[in-house]
């Protein structure tokens, strides 16, 4: 079994595989999604059927590594996200409980297609009945509490909707409004404080949250098969749970065991306890993600290998 709360450098499918079955609580994977991003030490436009036959041995592995009560979230683009569904239900046996759409402004803007705001967001289970799911962990007003107080509305407010619809101009720094009964966080932009920068693929810390709040309990163990920027291990660890991140990449593991530390030295000299603590409230948010010059790397290119543009202040001249 890898040792717990540590990020492993290797393959996550051997890494798995070479371990024990049934150890893991809670899996979440964020994968690459064969467009051609640039990721360290890895190619993203593999063939249709290498992707896919690619995707299949990792999801065995996660399978393999689940306990029988264990969920599996898997976030992923339009372009492979009903293939993967298929193999998951179809060829490994999961149970598939929502297809989450996570949209978002800040889009991708395009030329001849409508622009791109949403990330698919696949949620099984490996057993039918018996799994962790935390109702109450992430529960938010109701349309009936806020809006018509409606005497039949439950006090403690409503489970989230399977569409997690993200508006920063409605709360640029809040989590959940009182008066929406949506979710209201951005994905990380390039020009935000929580942006890392030296990886191109980076989730936001609030959706990690909801994830883990609703389908693990303080002390069980969150793994991620790609761990990438961090953002998984950085929220498990803040939320008191075990974690293993996996990545390929030694430099991707490197920045992001930085950032974990950083993390949990913010919050704790914020709270002036140990590392392993609940996580910020939404006042808190700010000053665990500021903006720090030596994590704040810039690669030469974006995601997909083009040039950045410096960007500049207009001025404003009023007549």
């Amino acid at each position: 079994m890898p040792e717990i709360n540590q990020i492993i450098q290797g393959d996550s499918i051997q890494v798995l595989n070479d371990g024990p079955e049934g150890w893991v609580d809670l899996v979440f994977a964020d994968p690459p999604f064969n467009i051609g991003y640039l990721y360290h030490g890895y190619d993203d436009r593999r063939k249709h059927e290498d992707y896919l036959q690619f995707s299949k041995d990792w999801m065995a592995a996660v399978q393999r590594a689940l306990k029988p009560t264990g969920s599996f979230y898997l976030a992923i683009g339009d372009d492979y996200a009903a293939d993967l569904c298929v193999i998951a239900r179809r060829e490994l046996g999961l149970v598939m409980r929502n297809w989450i759409i996570w949209h978002y402004t800040f889009g991708q803007q395009t030329k001849q297609k409508f622009a791109r705001s949403h990330t698919h967001i696949l949620y099984f289970t490996k057993e039918a009945e018996n799994f962790t799911f935390n109702p109450d962990a992430v529960r938010v007003a109701s349309a009936r509490q806020t809006t018509y107080a409606d005497a039949r509305a439950n006090p403690k407010g409503k489970l989230p909707d399977d569409v997690w619809y993200l508006r920063p101009q409605e709360t640029p720094e809040g989590w959940f409004e009182a008066d929406s009964d949506t979710w209201n966080v951005s994905r990380v932009c390039g020009t935000f404080n929580e942006r890392e920068g030296w990886h191109g693929c980076q989730m936001p810390m609030q959706v990690l949250d909801r994830i883990i709040r609703a389908s693990s309990n303080p002390g069980d163990i969150v793994l991620d098969p790609f761990n990438g920027s961090g953002t998984t291990i950085v929220s498990a660890a803040l939320l008191g749970r075990k974690y293993v991140g996996i990545d390929q990449s030694g430099e991707y593991v490197a920045y992001a065991q930085k950032r974990l530390e950083r993390a949990l030295q913010q919050r704790a000299q914020a709270n002036g306890k140990p590392s392993v603590v609940p996580a910020p409230s939404a006042d808190e948010a700010p000053s665990l993600f500021s903006d720090v010059p030596e994590r704040r790397v810039r690669t030469e290119t974006d995601a997909f290998g083009r040039p950045r543009v410096q960007r500049r202040r207009k001025t404003v001249k009023f007549v």
